[in-house]
């Protein structure tokens, strides 16, 4: 590949490349040249990715100027802010943190009345969608809650009514919200209605003809710091792998295809494999004092548990000599002929800082119901408002990124999902335009084909007696993190984190609680959970029998990695509590094999007698 065809198919990339920062912003200039501001170059970089990377601050802020995109990501699931925070430069930093928030925001004004334009050509409707959360770590699955939330849609406006709240001094928080949307050419209103004390929080959301100045959403200093010193983390599912496949049903010899009623609905049942939720961190941009914060936490009993392997551990990947520091943005030299060549195989080697990375994986198996006649569209009535909750709602961003994959055909009436590392949901529909059971404001039409409804404007209005606070006091709930507080939290709970500030706790991370500054591993709450199922260990265990160690076959012990400090009681009772869990789940796995195996020795029998 010459530097004339590079110069042709990649030219924006070509002046990042060289940081020729003038002559890209003449090029963006022209009102005859095509812009090709988010075309990915052939290692899976964005012009603005490149010009990071490359720690070329001068162009990345005429891209920014010109609209490129601060939240893209890149081949590897690296972030543009994340790939700024490895290059250890505050300026550069601060300058894609202020444009990333600044385009979320405009994105969230603008995107909700596009959403809400979109639903206003769909049928109107009604439908319930119930969300069970479940774990597999002891006493967890007993504190899980479900809720259900209702959803009313007529033309442009929607209503959600959801009683889940939150989690708050070791119990859940109920409580009766609904979120209305009415929406309008350009324009959107939105309400939180509390209708425990019977109040209105609003906000107006509109497409600005003339967009804000960016600078307004200047990050702190201390924002910047905290980045800077924490290790750089995503948690992503990876969809490539994913294949679906028919469940079956049956015994030995005479096995059919799974067929399940849910709801009133004939759906067959699907199984999606190689589901797989990876966790990479990387740490090139910490100091050595930061990284040995970072090692002071071994990994927890609970994390050997949950059986998170880690499936590289690689350090200054890209390094090609030992003469090279860290503060390189090239460091293997490189050559843009090399790097625009997709044809040249790197073997390894790459732009930027060395990495120091370490990836973690953990499967899943997901399950869906899927039924052909449901009554609903999945395209053009669920998913835009999958797209509203996910605005501000963690559970629904992950049910996004899984609903839209290429899924079997039929509507996934019941989905079966992991959210994180000890969490997962199982969302079902029902009542579709309240057909089931009577639902105040919903008249349901059952003599037309197909079915429909018609839902009372009213339920859009404010409640009569309702006090309205006013624009600007409707809490803010999208939180200032790369991904969802919820998976940050998981993160930084679960993995070996950043200094002691930076941690949460295991509730915090499972209740979609804040980090406070006291949060860390051996808080009151963790300490609650640990004697919770060091009780829960007792009750299982037949009297007079020992709860050591040695107790427990070495085979079924998931071993944490060597500690650097003596084991805390809380800690080893924890640990225990895992053991016996995990060795109980074990001897139940065996019993059923040997069922089944018996089951066919019979059948074998049975077959030879005749």
């Amino acid at each position: 590949m010459s530097e004339k065809s590079i110069r042709q198919d990649f030219p924006i990339h070509w002046l990042v490349w060289h940081n020729e920062f003038r002559s890209l912003d003449q090029e963006l200039s022209k009102n005859d040249t095509e812009i090709h501001l988010e075309k990915l170059d052939p290692r899976g970089r964005t012009p603005l990715h490149l010009s990071v990377t490359l720690g070329h601050i001068e162009s990345a802020r005429v891209l920014l100027r010109k609209g490129a995109n601060a939240n893209a990501e890149n081949k590897q699931n690296w972030t543009v802010l994340q790939e700024a925070v490895s290059t250890g430069d505050p300026e550069l930093v601060q300058l894609i943190l202020q444009h990333r928030d600044f385009q979320r925001f405009t994105t969230r004004t603008e995107g909700i009345p596009g959403l809400l334009e979109t639903l206003k050509e769909a049928p109107d409707f009604y439908v319930e969608m119930r969300w069970e959360f479940a774990s597999w770590v002891p006493l967890v699955s007993r504190m899980c809650p479900s809720d259900t939330y209702k959803v009313y849609k007529s033309g442009a406006n929607v209503r959600i009514d959801t009683t889940l709240l939150g989690f708050d001094n070791m119990s859940w928080q109920r409580g009766s919200r609904s979120f209305i949307f009415r929406g309008q050419h350009n324009e959107a209103t939105v309400m939180e209605v509390d209708h425990d004390i019977r109040q209105v929080y609003t906000e107006t959301m509109r497409v600005l003809p003339s967009p804000p100045d960016p600078t307004a959403l200047t990050p702190s200093e201390d924002a910047v710091v905290s980045r800077l010193t924490s290790p750089i983390v995503t948690t992503y599912l990876d969809t490539h792998k994913i294949a679906f496949e028919r469940n079956k049903t049956g015994i030995w010899g005479w096995r059919s295809d799974k067929v399940e009623n849910v709801n009133g609905y004939e759906c067959k049942v699907f199984s999606a494999t190689n589901v797989e939720v990876l966790t990479k961190t990387r740490t090139e941009h910490l100091t050595e004092e930061d990284k040995k914060e970072t090692k002071k936490l071994s990994r927890t009993p609970l994390e050997s548990f949950l059986g998170m392997a880690e499936i590289e551990n690689s350090k200054a990947q890209g390094a090609t000599n030992g003469d090279v520091t860290t503060q390189s943005n090239n460091p293997c030299s490189i050559s843009p002929l090399e790097y625009f060549n997709s044809m040249i195989d790197l073997q390894g080697k790459d732009i930027g800082r060395p990495k120091e990375q370490s990836v973690k994986v953990q499967k899943f198996k997901a399950t869906l119901s899927l039924c052909e006649s449901f009554p609903l569209s999945l395209q053009e009535q669920v998913v835009p408002i999958i797209d509203i909750m996910a605005q501000n709602n963690a559970h629904f961003k992950k049910l996004k990124d899984f609903i839209t994959l290429t899924l079997p055909a039929g509507f996934p009436v019941k989905i079966e999902i992991p959210l994180f590392h000890v969490l997962n949901a199982k969302i079902t529909f029902g009542n579709i335009y309240a057909n089931t059971e009577a639902v105040p404001g919903v008249t349901s039409i059952k003599d037309t084909s197909p079915m429909t409804c018609v839902v009372d404007e009213s339920m859009f209005d404010v409640p009569p007696g309702y006090v309205i606070q006013g624009e600007g006091h409707m809490d803010n709930r999208y939180q200032d993190e790369d991904d969802a507080l919820l998976q940050f939290a998981i993160q930084q709970s679960l993995l070996e984190s950043g200094s002691e500030n930076d941690q949460v706790t295991f509730y915090e991370a499972l209740m979609k609680s804040p980090p406070g500054p006291t949060a860390g591993y051996k808080t009151l709450e963790e300490r609650q959970l640990q004697r919770a199922l060091a009780a829960s260990l007792s009750i299982s265990h037949q009297p007079g029998e020992s709860l050591s160690q040695d107790s427990v076959p070495e085979e079924d012990i998931c071993r944490p990695y060597p500690r650097t400090q003596p084991e805390d009681p809380m800690d080893q009772q924890l640990r225990l509590a895992l053991e016996m869990s995990q060795k109980q789940q074990a001897e139940d796995e065996r019993r059923r094999m040997q069922e089944d195996e018996e089951l066919q020795r019979i059948l074998q029998l049975s077959m030879t007698e005749k």
